[in-house]
């Protein structure tokens, strides 16, 4: 045999004994970098990872940041890869090195055929290039189980840096409790999204959950709480004598310190919350004489509004109190910033309480609010003077803000603007954009949730940078961070199911400058990414594959025309309009509005490989006399809630329970009365009017709902009334309607009058209508 063929057919079966692969070159539509780097160039051809491969450091920090990720690659490898502090330049290996004049979070990445290439001027660098290098791997890295897994990464140079260098995340483990353990996995979590500030909400009124040696009491009394989770998070009993509590737990000091140092290993730094002056009868039940009336007090094991029963600002007691908590607190926590809360303290108690308004008269201040500020102030000299910043909720400017305080803007963007306005500087985290808590995906297809709408997209079109601010107050504005309060967060999988991908599109929001992010990538991206989200046993949302309906009239031919989406592009999606569920052969595939003129059940759903991802969109669109038929509005509706238009209540479809799904219109302290044209001389039996109920947000069904008929549009005759026999101030959230049947009669116009609620707590009240059904 030939030796040139001889050697040939060796190195073939070689290859084939040794599973040697000729190297693959990756196409960008194959990568899924979250958050996107700031350059980045593909090559061609691919680095093999294997056994032997060798991470060259050049110090202690380094290894230890090699030794992590020669860890995770371990897990569902079994290798052992080598590190080596120094060492000859070679091929198979992953080289750090250090270049002084680089940003501390900035990286770049050099991956060829033969050897890849990190080079930073801190550890954090260094940290961030290999969660950018995990991400080049198959996702099966983030799993503990072997496979058969080509270990590739892309030939490709990358140059990175974060745009924000506040990039946080808020977890609040008050309302519900969170172990050590699971508290170290959203760690992990966290850092491979380069997520940098972790803030831990650790007190509030339903539980206490730090370890203060000096008050024990705080997590013997305050850390329980009697366990009502069967019952709704707004009508949860309080305790009652005798009853034991069982529902909590806390933090020792020793979870603390090992929390604190697995979150500094992945440069993560956790900023602590102990709420003050109000959200604290938790602390409050373990000492009650910290009050304003001296209590007793329980631990609260559900909602409460408003939040009366706070710290005394009157006693020194309670500012003595503050300090060795606190001192406890930062021997614990060496971030820089240290959270008092400072939110949604109502003040009734301070105005009646004898110590508060000597306390008023003695240092000068005209009112609640400076006494607040005072209240914050006071806090904020003794932080100033162990060298730490107070960081508290934009209540804090009410009255004055501190000299050294900085805000964390969670009501909108005016109180950040007004911080940064003042040389103050500013985490912004609005609740319109930031808020985890709030859904995701349609209110009838997601877990029970606080309300609210922040979906994928809305995220990921978050600026923490206002416009209107100087380029002198920009330079205050710190980064961003989401919140995810746990009133209705009972565990961590639904705390995980609330934060991922929301995470991701936070984190490339926070991270990736304007001119490197679409939407339309990060999708294709995101869509990518899930699969690290299935093998690291991450319950993600789907959400955004959820389909959602958009109804117009069409006037002209009485007929309603429904637009079908979802967040993501491009993924198709299948329907029918007899109520059985859409199957991926046999039924339509949407391309165009759907028309619906007779009453339907329209149910959709979006395919991936032929599956579908999640449970059908189901809406019911009701064809009846009033559909499509001109309204006028006698009294307008409010510019907040305007629905869908001019057409929301004739639109042939009902609201969800979320009413700010654009199909509620609202009424602010005043009557609802709108005139329906029919036609000439219609046959009518029936008239029912949709209304919502929610307490909490001041929306309360009318007392009374009157119907009236007219030939000529001018002169109306009352033929029903419906009168609301509930006590509404008691009631939950609903959908509830009002319905009067007649006998037949012939008309031209409907009129509809909703009688307004009386004010509560001499606030006026909502009424919402989403329908009028005409039969």
């Amino acid at each position: 045999m030939n030796k040139v063929l001889y050697h040939l057919l060796i190195l073939t079966l070689a290859c084939m004994l040794l599973s040697c692969k000729p190297n693959k070159t990756f196409t960008e539509s194959e990568l899924s970098l979250i958050p996107q780097p700031q350059k980045m160039t593909l090559g061609k051809s691919s680095f093999q990872f294997n056994k032997g491969t060798k991470l060259v450091t050049e110090n202690v920090d380094q290894k230890l940041i090699a030794a992590q990720f020669a860890e995770l690659l371990g897990k569902p490898t079994g290798w052992n890869l080598d590190i080596v502090v120094g060492g000859d330049e070679g091929s198979n290996q992953v080289y750090f090195i250090t270049e002084p004049m680089m940003e501390p979070e900035a990286y770049s990445l050099e991956v060829s055929q033969k050897r890849i290439e990190i080079k930073a001027a801190k550890p954090a660098g260094f940290f961030y290039a290999l969660q950018t290098l995990r991400q080049l791997l198959p996702p099966e890295i983030e799993s503990a189980k072997k496979g058969n897994v080509d270990w590739l990464v892309p030939v490709i140079s990358i140059s990175d840096h974060p745009t924000f260098k506040w990039r946080g995340f808020m977890l609040d483990v008050s309302r519900h409790f969170f172990t050590k353990e699971e508290v170290l996995r959203m760690i992990d979590h966290l850092a491979i999204h380069k997520i940098n500030t972790f803030h831990l909400h650790l007190t509030d009124d339903q539980g206490w959950r730090i370890e203060i040696k000096k008050y024990p009491r705080l997590t013997e009394i305050g850390a329980w709480r009697v366990d009502h989770e069967d019952k709704h998070w707004n009508s949860r009993p309080k305790q009652q004598i005798g009853e034991p509590a069982t529902y909590g737990g806390f933090y020792t000091q020793d979870d603390i310190k090992e929390m604190v140092a697995y979150a500094q290993s992945r440069f993560v730094t956790i900023v602590p919350e102990i709420e003050m002056p109000a959200h604290v009868t938790a602390a409050l039940a373990a000492y009650p004489y910290l009050s304003c009336t001296g209590g007793p007090f329980t631990v609260l094991p559900g909602g409460v509004w408003p939040i009366t029963e706070i710290y005394c600002a009157g006693k020194d007691s309670t500012f003595l109190f503050l300090e060795d908590v606190l001192t406890e607190v930062m021997e614990l926590f060496p971030s820089k910033y240290i959270h008092i809360g400072g939110d949604e303290a109502t003040k009734t108690e301070w105005e009646k309480c004898p110590d508060c308004r000597k306390r008023l008269r003695a240092e000068g201040l005209k009112n609640m609010n400076e006494l607040q500020s005072y209240f914050i102030k006071r806090v904020e000299k003794f932080l100033h003077s162990k060298d730490r910043v107070l960081l508290g909720w934009d209540e804090i400017l009410e009255g004055g803000l501190p000299a050294e305080a900085t805000v964390m803007s969670w009501r909108g963007f005016k109180g950040g603007i007004e911080a940064a306005t003042l040389g103050h500087d500013v985490v912004m985290t609005p609740n319109t954009d930031c808020y985890f808590d709030y859904l995701q995906g349609p209110m009838d297809q997601e877990p029970l949730g606080i309300g609210g709408y922040v979906p994928l997209s809305k995220v990921y079109n978050f600026n923490p940078l206002p416009p209107e601010l100087s380029p002198e107050a920009a330079k205050h504005i710190l980064g961003g961070q989401a919140n995810l309060w746990t009133e209705f967060v009972p565990n961590i999988k639904h705390a995980q199911y609330m934060a991922f991908p929301r995470m991701a599109a936070l984190a490339e929001t926070l991270w990736s400058p304007k001119d490197v992010r679409s939407w339309g990538d990060f999708s294709r991206r995101i869509q990518l990414f899930m699969k690290r989200y299935d093998q690291a046993d991450i319950n993600y949302a789907k959400s955004a594959y959820l389909v959602t309906a958009k109804a117009q009239i069409n006037p002209d031919k009485n007929q309603i025309e429904v637009a079908l989406k979802s967040e993501f592009d491009g993924v198709p999606i299948h329907y029918t309009m007899d109520g059985s569920e859409p199957k991926y052969s046999g039924s339509n595939v949407y391309s165009e509005p759907v028309v619906i003129d007779q009453t339907s059940t329209l149910k959709a759903v979006t395919f991936v490989n032929g599956q579908p991802v999640e449970k059908a969109m189901s809406q019911t669109f009701n064809i009846n006399k009033a559909t499509g038929r001109p309204v006028t509005y006698m009294v307008p509706f409010s510019s907040e809630y305007q629905g869908s238009g001019e057409y929301t209540l004739v639109n042939g479809v009902r609201g969800s329970n979320n009413y700010a799904d654009g199909e509620w219109q609202g009424w602010m302290g005043t009557n609802m009365e709108v005139v329906i044209a029919l036609g000439q001389g219609t046959e009518i039996h029936s008239i029912k009017v949709g209304s919502f109920q929610s307490p909490g947000s001041f929306i309360f069904s009318p007392k009374k709902m009157e119907y009236f008929v007219s030939s000529d549009g001018v002169k109306f005759e009352k033929v029903a009334e419906v009168v609301n026999e509930a006590d509404s101030i008691k009631e939950e959230n609903q959908v509830k309607d009002f319905t009067a049947s007649f006998g037949p009669i012939t008309a031209s116009f409907v009129k509809v009058v909703a009688q307004k609620g009386q004010a509560v707590e001499r606030q006026p009240t909502w009424i919402f209508v989403d329908e009028i059904v005409v039969e």
